[in-house]
């Protein structure tokens, strides 16, 4: 079995709706990670790709209609579909069973052509009891915003602030879809989404092509001088059914531990140089900052207000703007790992950090009100 596993190159397209074909933009990305790592499309060993049939991709077998353009003609590969972090960490164990020494990580998402996010969420419902009703992801997170104020008082304007951060961080990130500069009382002046949840503080619909290539210690160190390293990782799953949850007392505290404990992370305030959050929704950012350790239960916004989560902050989180920027339904998670590999590279651009990153941890979710939650930890 390989001893590790390396994350040697990254290429991904910016959010931001276009009118290229979706299989250009598939090979574009797969041609520049093959390319930077000087790679022919024969030396990969496997392709595992983060996409979904009807609901966010359109196609049905949604690999088989962008496969040769992802490299993956004639190869041994799979799909994944959900939170794409669950493919980077399939391709992660593939390479770790020794079977191949490379593989290639696709997520593709052409999300101007999709159909509204919330239509679609609406099908994840169970069709007897919870579709009738008619919810949706964003009416579900109203819920959960609703329960996070008024169990931990925590308020409207603390949650706004996470809007104000990321998009000002966006505006330095040439791959985010939404760049603007905004205040708290523009957020809070925004329509409702569902009370309490205004408009501002929901993810837009974002186009996202990423390719990552993944290779064993052995061949990472002999395509590129500096890889980056998986150090851990873990998912969790919460139940179903929504009335079978607390929308505050998730799965990311147990796929979080997971992840610390095989990074040998004890400190994760102390030992994490930046995060990568995925909050489809602003508010749940705060509520991350809690399951991920930084903080106890409802003091997230005590974290915002201080300033403890900004670009100089005392642990940088979403330095890209995160998914409130950017949101490639399917590959987000994959663009969260992305961001913290160029940080630890130092090649963030206008949003690198100004202190050295060693040591970076990506999250994404997937369902309502975080129903799946996917931590992956990476550093040199």
């Amino acid at each position: 079995m390989a001893n590790r596993v390396g994350i040697v190159e990254v290429a991904m397209l910016p959010g931001a709706e276009t009118k290229d074909y979706f299989l250009d933009q598939v090979f574009k990305v797969t041609k520049q990670v093959l390319d930077k790592a000087g790679l022919k499309r024969d030396d990969v060993g496997t392709v595992v790709s983060a996409s979904t049939d009807l609901f966010h991709g359109g196609q049905s077998c949604a690999n088989a209609y962008y496969w040769d353009a992802g490299a993956a003609w004639l190869k041994n590969g799979s799909r994944q579909d959900g939170e794409s972090l669950f493919a980077f960490a399939y391709a992660a164990m593939r390479i770790l069973s020794g079977k191949f020494d490379t593989a290639l990580v696709l997520g593709v998402c052409k999300g101007s052509e999709n159909p509204e996010n919330d239509m679609l969420t609406h099908f994840y419902t169970d069709p007897f009891y919870q579709r009738p009703v008619g919810i949706n992801e964003t009416s579900v997170a109203a819920l959960q915003k609703r329960l996070y104020m008024e169990r931990y008082k925590i308020t409207q304007e603390q949650c706004a602030k996470v809007v104000v951060k990321n998009l000002g961080n966006a505006l330095k990130n040439p791959y985010a879809h939404v760049k603007k500069r905004v205040s708290v009382e523009q957020v809070l002046k925004s329509p409702y989404a569902y009370d309490p949840l205004f408009e501002m503080e929901c993810a837009p619909k974002s186009e996202g092509f990423i390719a990552m290539l993944l290779a064993s210690e052995g061949k990472a160190k002999k395509l590129t001088k500096n890889p980056v390293w998986l150090k851990g990782y873990s998912s969790s799953m919460d139940n179903f059914l929504l009335g079978d949850r607390d929308l505050l007392e998730g799965q990311l505290p147990t796929a979080a531990k997971r992840a610390y404990d095989m990074a040998g992370i004890t400190k994760p305030l102390k030992e994490i140089d930046v995060m990568e959050i995925c909050e489809p929704y602003a508010f749940q950012e705060l509520l991350w900052y809690e399951d991920l350790g930084l903080c106890k239960r409802g003091q997230g916004g005590t974290l915002i207000d201080k300033g403890f989560t900004d670009m100089d902050g005392k642990l940088p989180v979403n330095p890209s703007g995160g998914v409130v920027a950017n949101n490639p339904y399917i590959p987000r998670g994959l663009y969260r790992l992305a961001e913290c590999f160029l940080q630890i590279r130092g090649q963030a651009g206008e949003h690198q950090l100004s202190r050295p990153v060693k040591t970076a941890l990506a999250h994404g979710t997937h369902g309502y009100a975080g129903q799946c939650h996917a931590v992956a930890i990476i550093g040199v």
